[in-house]
């Protein structure tokens, strides 16, 4: 799956922890995608939310990208590392 990331965005506070907000285009999907990231205990510790970022788009590609995310280690850690660098 080749991606492209348009932007990264990341907050903390005490509440919420790190929050990272990841917007990305994968090749051949019509619509792009914001990912949220979320580490409340430690900078290593990551839960994430896909949505598409304009209109809503195919289901069966944000379920390709949402089992992409869930299977390949390497996707998800790319977008953690992207968050990780605007800390």
């Amino acid at each position: 799956m080749e991606v492209s990331i348009k932007e990264v965005n990341v907050t903390h506070s005490e509440e919420n922890g790190y929050v990272g907000s990841v917007i990305f285009e994968v090749t051949g999907h019509k619509t792009p995608y914001e990912l949220t990231l979320q580490s409340k205990k430690a900078k290593d510790d990551w839960s994430y939310s896909l949505i598409f970022t304009e209109a809503s788009g195919s289901e069966e590609q944000i379920l390709t990208v949402e089992e992409a995310l869930e299977e390949d280690d390497e996707l998800f850690d790319f977008f953690v590392d992207a968050v990780k660098s605007k800390l």
